[in-house]
């Protein structure tokens, strides 16, 4: 082990001690942040990377920054709807105007969308970390990955029942708190090599359809700042907006940086076999213990993700219910579905379809932004929803899931 291997794990450590420091762990604002930030860098974040560069080859950092400023864009609108549609719903019901009632359907359309998306996506999340971890000791057993798989669901499900919002929003933040000060060392170790392999692999793609299709889909993997939408009552209007917010910014920043830095290890990518162990690969090149920090920050990332989800899920079926679910029940049912769900054999098939129920609920969520806009007369607004309506059209209807 090199002394930069060394320097690379004291920079781990510090990380996630200063993420895990009292005054950081205790302040509102950031266990607010948490929770779409952790749903946002995602099993995604392992995969992006050779999936742009596989796609539009050395264009993969536009690419990404694109993917990024269209994320924002669908956040923008759905921050619109917590400000000004969510307040002017809880109105009594005005029998004659029929766009209030259209928008009331599309809401909860949309709820009903994400929370199928969400209860898949917890169990499908699960699932990969126990992949991670039987994968990390050599040791493939796919009745032991259900069974820990199943697990670590209900120990999220009963925490949740039992201690509420904030003993999951604990969990998750010391899981947040690991991935993000392994994503930093990460950084600073793909920085030290890019400063002495200064090599831009020139990978040209031809744009074709399917390019657009594939960029599509990976749009989903910077999915999951919605969870903001879903905190109501415990957090206000504005903290949930600047929240959610403040996590597409984080994350925006680290995507397009972690695209940036690795783009010069792409050279050696396998393109005939990408997957989603191949950003661990690439990262022995640049130091003997990344790849096993980047294991490590998997199963972070995959168990933070999954809390999110289900904190997002639990909020949302006890809107739909108006309150008959709780907030814990909902966390319990959450837990339950996705536990059957993973005995399911077509669990991996399942989430193909709540992929695209994200872009579907996205695209509902744009619309109900322009309806609003286009009846209070917002028309600047207006017309940019509809553009972004039209690019969410095309992905639910060609995306092809990153996942």
């Amino acid at each position: 082990m090199s002394l930069f291997d060394v320097i690379l794990i004291l920079v781990a450590s510090g990380s996630v001690a200063l993420l895990l420091h009292p005054r950081l762990i205790h302040n509102r604002f950031w266990r607010a942040v948490v929770t779409p930030l952790a749903s946002i860098i995602g099993s995604g974040f392992l995969v992006v990377a050779p999936l742009l560069y596989f796609s539009v080859g050395s264009y993969a950092l536009i690419a990404m920054t694109g993917i990024v400023l269209l994320a924002y864009a669908i956040g923008a609108a759905i921050r619109f709807n917590i400000q000004f549609v969510e307040p002017f719903l809880e109105r009594p019901p005005d029998s004659h105007q029929r766009w209030i009632k259209l928008i009331r359907e599309l809401e909860r359309f949309s709820n009903l969308i994400l929370s199928f998306a969400y209860i898949v996506s917890v169990a499908f999340y699960l699932r990969l970390l126990t992949s991670f971890v039987f994968e990390g000791i050599g040791y493939k057993n796919e009745l032991l990955e259900n069974i820990l798989t199943t697990a670590i669901l209900l120990t999220i499900g009963i925490v949740g029942h039992l201690r509420g919002l904030q003993q999951l929003e604990f969990l998750e933040e010391y899981s947040v708190a690991t991935k993000l000060g392994i994503i930093a060392t990460l950084l600073l170790g793909l920085l030290f090599y890019d400063l002495h392999h200064p090599h831009f692999p020139m990978h040209t793609k031809a744009f074709s359809w399917t390019t657009l299709e594939i960029l599509g889909g990976i749009l989903l993997v910077v999915q999951g700042f919605e969870t903001s939408k879903y905190l109501k009552g415990m957090y206000s209007v504005q903290e949930r907006v600047q929240s959610m917010r403040t996590a597409q910014i984080i994350s925006g920043i680290i995507y397009i940086v972690f695209v940036a830095l690795i783009t010069p290890l792409l050279y050696h990518l396998n393109l005939q076999s990408v997957d989603e162990t191949a950003i661990i690969q690439l990262s022995r090149y640049a130091s003997i213990v990344l790849p096993y920090l980047l294991i490590l920050g998997a199963v972070m990332s995959q168990f933070s993700a999954a809390v999110a989800d289900t904190i997002g899920s639990g909020g949302l079926l006890s809107i739909e219910t108006h309150g008959t679910i709780s907030f814990k029940t909902g966390y319990l049912m959450v837990a339950l579905i996705g536990s059957a769900l993973v005995w399911s054999a077509n669990i991996f098939e399942i989430i193909t379809y709540a992929s695209r129920a994200f872009a579907l609920y996205y695209l509902l969520q744009v619309l109900i932004a322009m309806i609003f806009a286009r009846y209070q007369k917002l028309s600047v607004r207006a017309v940019a929803f509809f553009v972004l309506a039209l690019i969410l059209l095309f992905i639910v209807v060609f995306g092809k899931p990153a996942e």
